[in-house]
């Protein structure tokens, strides 16, 4: 039974120039786990968002939306709130309690239940999420993987038949985010409820997937099984592919005659079968021969001058804590980032990595050591000096850099463009004016110039964003979760930018939970733990050493090529073996 018919639906959103969904007809099945996945700005968070009627953006619309057969429209408030649950991208956009039992029971309460039944469903879902063990906490003391649990919690005490996940571990480290992915795997699995999903990690949910929905530029590109998505990617040669799980793009790379793998696992089985072919018509070589294979993938990271010439960032015996008898958040940390260097810190959510940025931004003052930029105590720069032309900050959340009611303006806005020609300061402007032209085409803003910030796509939020951190022409560049909600396409793009400012002499200091990005492109990674950085190496090294902080390609082709951590280099191995 159909529980979701979209047909020939049609949205512009009030202030829009063009369609941001455009004659889209697709058919959900109730009970069927559906990934819905496309590049930054294709539609996906819109057309969720016109599934339940209250999250519907303001726009003109055409076309149908039904629910069990009846139009969407129709059905009252308190039956969509009921049966249809929805999980948005940051976690605290969502919670509107102060303690984590009321937030499971405000939604119960909110519907006008009785306290027995309120009590029975919150008992039942504590405990079937695990969430008992913190039950009477403050949700202000979760980490972020938490509160985005607590989130589906909350929503499943409700009993909904529908749920929608916009990106919900947009957030959150690696390991939660395969948590909570596999908590979303289990409700559908063990109750049956219909799942509608849009997630970049696409390697922890295609594999999954009844039905995979991929959109392009507000349009339904085509709909399949994982398997049959892949091939038709791959055939058309789609930017979309690079989406796709690790192990279906090495598969795409290499000539083989064997199914295509989905999963780590079935990625490695299939290099066992690939390699095991290769060296039945080559037996001299052996398995130690092709483990040195590997070596040599990356340009080592180049030795520090020995000159005197200071490092770009200097944390040297940091304490921070937030509160006066509060705990250490940042406990004796120590951290050296190079000039012209990439770093990367990665860790799990609540570590205090996003803190640690926040110090060595001067957002925040550490009771305790100090910090130098460019071998000059924080401390002594003034406002000017440090935020115009030396340090770009961009944040984990992008809206908090939004100030103006069009992307335009919130462009303009950092340069103080002059508005009439007549003005002194008008032709000054005129060559900044220029600026933001190369700056909109880098960060692809085109088209969106008009909208207004808030209406913006998560990838594109992310990127008007950079847009304006890199306006202030920045020699150091701190970058808190840069990649969170682009999709393939632009992280490589993204990629090859910071490459370019890399150039160009400038630093990079980033935050992420991406380890894939960082393993491509990140000079040297630090994990950060309780507080400080337990190890700092050189890229490959790091991700080549660890069994679980790693990459899908390292996992799945160490057993042969344990020094490979990017897909590239894995695809790169099997071609010279082959």
């Amino acid at each position: 039974m159909k529980i979701i018919e979209v047909k020939n639906f049609s949205f512009r959103y009030a202030n829009g120039d063009r369609d941001s969904l455009e004659n889209v007809t697709l058919d959900v099945e109730e009970g069927t786990f559906n990934v819905l996945c496309g590049k930054s700005g294709c539609g996906k968070s819109t057309l969720l968002r016109q599934l339940k009627s209250d999250l519907a953006p303001y726009g003109s619309k055409s076309g149908r939306i039904c629910y069990y057969g009846q139009n969407l429209t129709e059905i009252d408030h308190r039956q969509q709130s009921q049966e249809i649950g929805y999980v948005l991208q940051n976690p605290e956009n969502q919670i509107v309690t102060d303690k984590v039992w009321h937030e499971l029971a405000f939604g119960l309460e909110s519907l006008g239940y009785d306290t027995p039944s309120i009590r029975l469903r919150v008992a039942e879902m504590a405990s079937y999420f695990g969430i008992h063990q913190w039950f009477y906490k403050n949700v202000s003391e979760l980490s972020g993987g938490q509160k985005q649990l607590l989130n589906l919690a909350a929503i499943m005490a409700m009993h909904p038949k529908l749920l929608i996940l916009d990106e919900p571990t947009s957030q959150l480290d690696p390991i939660a985010a395969s948590d909570f992915l596999e908590t979303v795997r289990k409700i559908n699995r063990d109750i049956g409820t219909t799942v509608i999903l849009t997630e970049h990690r696409l390697q922890d949910v295609i594999p999954w997937a009844d039905k995979v929905y991929v959109l392009d530029q507000g349009g339904l590109l085509t709909q399949g099984t994982p398997g049959e998505i892949g091939e038709f990617l791959k055939e058309k040669h789609h930017g979309m592919f690079l989406s796709m799980p690790v192990p279906m793009q090495i598969y795409a790379e290499v000539e083989s005659d064997l199914p295509c793998p989905l999963t780590v696992r079935d990625g490695r089985n299939w290099i066992t079968q690939v390699m095991q072919k290769a060296q039945s018509g080559r037996p001299e070589k052996s398995n130690t021969k092709l483990q040195k294979t590997s070596n040599g993938l990356r340009n080592k990271l180049p030795h520090r001058s020995e000159t005197s010439v200071p490092p770009a960032i200097q944390v040297k015996d940091v304490w921070f804590r937030y509160e006066k008898e509060g705990r250490d958040v940042v406990q004796d940390l120590n951290l050296e980032v190079e000039q012209g260097e990439f770093y990367a810190l990665v860790g799990g959510n609540g570590t205090g990595k996003s803190t640690t940025l926040s110090l060595i931004s001067r957002v925040r003052a550490p009771y305790r050591g100090k910090i130098l930029l460019n071998g000059i105590d924080i401390r002594r720069y003034t406002d000017i000096q440090l935020y115009r032309g030396y340090l770009g900050v961009l944040p984990q959340n992008p809206q908090s850099m939004f100030i103006r009611k069009t992307v335009r303006e919130d462009l303009y806005s950092i340069i103080g463009g002059a508005k009439e020609k007549k003005s002194p300061e008008y032709t000054a402007s005129m060559k900044k004016a220029e600026a933001i032209e190369g700056i909109v085409s880098l960060t692809r803003l085109e088209g969106l110039l008009d909208r207004h910030p808030y209406d913006l796509s998560g990838g594109e939020q992310q990127r008007l964003a950079l847009a304006k951190v890199l306006l202030l022409q920045p020699r150091l560049l701190l970058m808190d979760e840069p990649t969170k909600g682009l999709d393939a396409e632009y992280k490589q793009e993204l990629g090859e930018i910071l490459k370019k400012l890399q150039e160009h002499g400038i630093t990079i200091f980033m935050i992420s939970h991406d380890v894939e990005f960082v393993a491509e492109y990140a000079d040297r990674v630090g994990l950060f733990f309780q507080g400080n950085v337990v190890t700092s190496k050189p890229a490959a090294e790091f991700f080549a050493g660890n069994s679980f902080y790693t990459t899908a390609a390292n996992r799945m082709a160490r057993h042969y090529f344990p020094d490979a951590v990017t897909g590239k280099e894995v695809a790169a191995c099997l071609k010279e073996r082959l």
